[in-house]
């Protein structure tokens, strides 16, 4: 198979302009239910930017949107200088390898082994040769912490742990720009969601990644997150720690103020 033609860069991207995700008026209704009402949201280039919100407020919804799983009903999304929206099959083939995400609990594929899933990727957007994936599966293997011999186990055989960081590794497999992550600690412990943030934010500093993580783990926020996206009233506010701590909005003050904010803060 032929690798796609890349797209050129549009005027947006080669501006000074450190966003490479610009929602601007994003709705997403389901029936008569409006989940997200004229959503604006920028993501800059390099952040680490976490997505939260309460039960309801559509975290997932809004990756899946991004990423164009699901079509809202209005709005423009704009990735990497491109209009999601206004390209054709190919075009939307072609900013996909661009992007990798991680699906809550890896999301693999159970008939493959880690390595073949991880391949998954490689032979649907590149031409390279069966010799040069299993390197670069190897290579992506060992970068998110897994033993080599990892490769050649079933899903079924490894931890949850494990799992994450396999899936991980597939969604590192075209060297892509964005990362999105579906709640990438949930069901671990302590620790290994400790180390799990640990690594993400190794593999964003060293690799330039700018990530997009829909979390309700509050450690993840405080350890690794540049910005914080809130989702509340079916739109989005973002900004630092401190800076939504000086809003006055209810939910913001309980999620960042509350018991589990105490501890995580360590007051």
């Amino acid at each position: 198979m032929a690798q796609p033609a890349r797209l050129e860069p549009t005027l947006e991207a080669r501006v000074e302009d450190d966003a490479v995700i610009r929602l601007r008026g994003v709705v997403n209704r389901f029936g008569p239910q409006t989940v997200h009402d004229g959503v604006d949201l920028d993501v800059r280039r390099g952040e680490v930017l976490g997505v939260v919100g309460g039960s309801g407020t559509g975290k997932s919804v809004l990756m899946r949107t991004i990423i164009g799983l699901r079509e809202p009903q209005a709005g423009t999304i704009e990735v990497l200088g491109r209009d999601t929206r206004a390209l054709d099959n190919a075009q939307s083939k072609e900013l996909r390898s661009h992007w990798g995400v991680l699906f809550q609990d890896g999301a693999l594929f159970s008939s493959l082994t880690v390595a073949e899933n991880i391949m998954v990727p490689l032979k649907e957007y590149t031409n390279l040769s069966p010799r040069l994936m299993e390197e670069v599966t190897k290579v992506k293997v060992t970068m998110v912490g897994l033993p080599v011999e990892a490769g050649s186990k079933y899903p079924g055989q490894l931890s949850g742990g494990m799992r994450k960081r396999a899936g991980l590794a597939r969604a590192l497999a075209l060297d892509p720009a964005i990362v999105f992550l579906d709640e990438p600690t949930a069901g671990l412990d302590p620790i290994g969601a400790a180390n799990f943030d640990q690594l993400i934010r190794s593999l964003q500093q060293s690799l330039g990644l700018t990530v997009v993580m829909v979390t309700h783990d509050l450690d993840s926020l405080i350890a690794i997150c540049d910005r914080i996206a809130v989702l509340i009233d079916k739109k989005v506010v973002v900004g630092t720690i401190p800076e939504l701590l000086k809003l006055d909005h209810p939910w913001i003050q309980e999620y960042f103020r509350g018991p589990r904010a105490r501890a995580a803060f360590g007051s």
